[in-house]
């Protein structure tokens, strides 16, 4: 039981209602990993990073048992770096800068003893770069992918290419409409479906989720959360939550994905109650679980 996660590794700048945080590490791959790391382990990690990147990133990971082989680390480069503030409806923010830095000439390269890997879960990055990943793959059991609206206006041809190649495709309510050019979600998914995924997830923010497939439409509450301090990597969080509960049972049931839907909600939940990836800093598997079990509850009665 692994998951091999393909993504971006930051130093992120973040400015909310509730306070601030300058170098956080964070990056699409260190929160899938360490959201997925609850569940499975080894989780193991391909990205890039520069000589400014911290020790105690790389100690964060090394704790949570990331397999850190297909880090490459270029000495004399700077790390990805992001910037964001948001406003109080923390569904909307500015970008303040993005520098690329070394990820911008980042070419994944799958260390031999991770290709027979079952489980893949793949960052938002560009789509011609997961196809390239999945090329170098022995056949995985599960592949999971995130994409943003960034790819589907500059890259919809190499998108909806890789997308022939995955299982289950995450986006957010706006970008399944841009992407199946359909207003109505659950239409939506239905046109997505016809590229390729079997399984749909859109996440709707504050309102949850909705997991769709040919069979099935299940929507996920959102948890009603008292204090959210930064959103930063809540979907990365959900991905990770979600293949990682995948990978552990080794169940693709309709019942068994309304599960994981479930465990990536909390992880999320989790995140966002601390600045960066310290909110998915030693949690107690307990904890994971008390949430989850609260989460089912939200949607839960009985009948007259």
């Amino acid at each position: 039981m692994s998951v091999l996660v393909v993504g971006s590794l930051a130093l992120d700048s973040i400015e909310t209602p509730f306070g601030a945080v300058k170098d956080a590490v964070g990056g699409s791959a260190t929160y899938i990993s360490a959201a997925a790391s609850y569940f499975v382990n080894p989780i193991r990690l391909v990205g890039v990073v520069g000589g400014d990147f911290p020790r105690e990133g790389m100690a964060f990971l090394e704790e949570r048992k990331v397999d850190l082989e297909g880090l490459e680390i270029i000495k004399d480069g700077k790390t990805f770096r992001w910037a964001g503030r948001y406003h109080y409806d923390l569904n909307e923010r500015d970008t303040l800068y993005t520098d690329l830095n070394v990820f911008e000439r980042f070419d994944p390269k799958i260390p031999e003893k991770f290709r027979k890997t079952r489980n893949v879960c793949l960052g938002n990055i560009d789509p011609v770069l997961q196809r390239k990943v999945l090329l170098q793959m022995d056949n995985p059991r599960l592949v999971v992918c995130d994409t943003m609206n960034y790819w589907i206006n500059g890259k919809r041809a190499d998108l909806e290419e890789t997308l022939k190649m995955i299982n289950v495709l995450i986006l957010n309510d706006s970008e399944a409409r841009l992407l199946s050019k359909e207003p109505n979600l659950i239409k939506a998914a239905k046109v997505i479906r016809g590229m390729g995924p079997s399984v749909v997830i859109i996440k709707k923010g504050e309102h949850g989720a909705l997991l769709l497939t040919e069979q099935m439409v299940f929507s996920a509450p959102a948890y009603p959360m008292e204090n959210i301090f930064d959103p930063t990597g809540a979907g990365d969080s959900f991905a990770g939550g979600f293949i990682g509960w995948l990978a552990r049972t080794e169940d693709m049931s309709e019942e068994n994905l309304k599960r994981a839907v479930i465990y990536g909600s909390t992880l999320a939940s989790f995140c966002v109650e601390k600045f960066g990836v310290e909110g998915l800093s030693d949690l107690a598997y307990l904890s994971i679980q008390d949430r989850f079990r609260e989460f089912r509850e939200l949607s839960r009665f009985d009948e007259d």
